[in-house]
């Protein structure tokens, strides 16, 4: 059984993720979540983006797996997410999480009501940002 990840405050897990010391376990997909929602909370969403996903592609990079890096994946869970109010400064993590379960459990099934698998997967949509083939992503 794997044990829970200690809890970090917003400040050491933005600080580990730049440094490159937060250990490749104790970052998974909740972690990832929580950083875009630290970076949706403090920054305007452009900025909120860019941050992140030039957070998660250098730890990917730094680990070796920057072919798991996949930037569409990434910046439409951010802009879903602030579009479900991750940068409202009144909602916690916690409770963010708690509004939008599918998030946690089933991101991919989230991304996929926007993408078909082919254009999520392909070489393309993992080096940029490309727009949904389905339905538009939502906006605020």
């Amino acid at each position: 059984m794997r044990t829970a990840a200690p809890y970090l405050s917003d400040d050491e897990i933005l600080s580990a993720l730049s440094a490159l010391t937060l250990p490749p376990r104790e970052f998974d997909h909740r972690r990832h979540l929580r950083a875009a929602w630290i970076h949706l909370q403090r920054h305007p969403l452009e900025e909120a983006i860019a941050r992140t996903c030039d957070g998660i592609r250098a730890f990917a990079e730094h680990l070796g797996a920057a072919t798991r890096y996949n930037r569409t994946q990434t910046e439409a869970l951010l802009r879903i997410m602030h579009a479900r109010g991750a940068a409202d400064r009144a909602c916690a993590f916690e409770a963010f999480l708690t509004e939008n379960t599918d998030l946690v459990e089933d991101a991919r099934g989230v991304l996929r009501r926007h993408y078909s698998d082919e254009l999520l997967g392909s070489a393309h949509g993992r080096r940029s940002f490309v727009l949904p083939d389905r339905e538009p992503l939502p906006v605020p």
